[in-house]
C-alpha cells in the first residue's frame, strides 16, 4: 500500500490520538496537499519543525496500528464481507429483491 493511502487510513482511525497541533498538520500536508513550507508559514514555524511533527505523528500512528492492529481488523472485515458478497452473487436463490437488500447492506459495511 502507498504510504500516503497508508497515513491517511492511519490518521482517520487514530487521529484523536494525537495532539490538536500534529492532526491539523498531518490533515494539511495529507489531505489537503500543502507543502511543508505552506504550513510552516501557518503555523509561524520553520519547515524542519513541520516536517518533525509529521514524522513524530506518523511514528505514533504506526505505534498505535503495531500494538492495536484496528487497520489490519478492518481489512480483514473488508475482505471477508466482499467473499460473502461473492458467494451471494453465485446463489441461486428465487427471492432477487431479499438477495439484493442483504448485499447492499453489506456493501454498506465496506
Amino acid at each position: 500500500m502507498e504510504k500516503n493511502v497508508e497515513i491517511s487510513i492511519l490518521f482517520q482511525i487514530y487521529k484523536n490520538m494525537l495532539t490538536d497541533k500534529q492532526i491539523k498538520i498531518l490533515d494539511e500536508y495529507y489531505n489537503k496537499d500543502f507543502s511543508l513550507s505552506e504550513i510552516a508559514e501557518n503555523y509561524n514555524i520553520t519547515r524542519q519543525a513541520v516536517r518533525d511533527n509529521i514524522k513524530n505523528a506518523e511514528n505514533k500512528l504506526y505505534d498505535l496500528e503495531e500494538k492495536l492492529e484496528l487497520m489490519q481488523k478492518i481489512k480483514k472485515q473488508e475482505k471477508i464481507i466482499s467473499n460473502v458478497i461473492s458467494k451471494l452473487d453465485n446463489l441461486n436463490i428465487d427471492d432477487k429483491k431479499t438477495l439484493e437488500i442483504i448485499k447492499k447492506e453489506l456493501k454498506k459495511l465496506i
